[in-house]
């Protein structure tokens, strides 16, 4: 174990996430093969190990913090780019079921090769528009807890991800360090989705120190019928009250 691992272990043990060998290998060789696609491909700015693992790595397991993901079993990933944070709590929380979503087929080729080279089980990559996944069948209120990690502001991100998440179930967005304008002006998206925040879980990202956002959304309801909205609407579109 070199110092960048070693520093990642300890960070982890810190909130109660330990980590084998083979799980250590794996995020090495998520790292490696992120960093060779990239070079075809843009799905990071961020390519510095040491960088990776921190902002990465350990900024997707943040999730887990102050959420009890050993008590989930199927999450979904909204517009997850390179694999975060779904992958790394793959990695982490082996039992998790996974299904990742993302519009452009670039990234789910990616992921899918990934998904192979790691040997992940139950994780699932689909091409599509989260607005037309979430109207079919199979995904529609059907997860424990739906992610998404920097994909939109909260009042969109919610006729996105909702849609997805089951009656009691949990929809966490990850955000940056503002959040009180975007949690003011999602709250009529919210109730239309059937969504009541119930905490919001602020975060120091060691070393670095940029502050993060989580903000937990419990799901009330089924989602209404006519909601996600056709594609591209949401973002052109946001709920507002009128």
């Amino acid at each position: 174990m070199d110092p960048i691992q070693q520093q990642f272990v300890q960070l982890l043990v810190k909130q109660q996430i330990s980590l084998s060998v083979d799980q250590l290998n794996q995020f090495e060789l998520y790292y490696k093969t992120l960093v060779e696609w990239n070079e075809k491909m843009n799905l990071t700015g961020i390519t510095e190990r040491d960088q990776v693992y921190l902002k990465h790595f350990y900024d997707s397991l943040s999730v887990s913090f102050n959420y009890n993901v050993s008590q989930v079993s199927s999450v979904a990933d909204i517009g997850s780019g390179a694999g975060f944070p779904s992958i790394p709590l793959k990695i982490a929380f082996p039992h998790l079921k996974i299904t990742i979503v993302d519009s452009l087929n670039k990234r789910i080729l990616f992921l899918r090769e990934l998904v192979t080279q790691l040997g992940l089980s139950d994780t699932e990559c689909v091409h599509g528009r989260a607005e037309d996944i979430a109207r079919l069948p199979k995904y529609r209120d059907q997860f424990d807890l739906v992610t998404a990690r920097a994909v939109a502001r909260l009042q969109v991100l919610n006729e996105f991800c909702l849609p997805f998440v089951k009656k009691g179930g949990t929809f966490i967005a990850m955000k940056g360090s503002e959040i009180d304008e975007e949690l003011s002006e999602a709250s009529f998206s919210l109730a239309e989705l059937r969504g009541k925040v119930v905490k919001v879980n602020r975060m120091q990202l060691p070393i670095e120190e940029s502050i993060r956002h989580f903000v937990e959304i419990h799901k009330l309801a089924s989602t209404p019928a006519k909601y996600p909205r056709k594609a591209g609407i949401p973002l052109k579109e946001p709920l507002v009250k009128l």
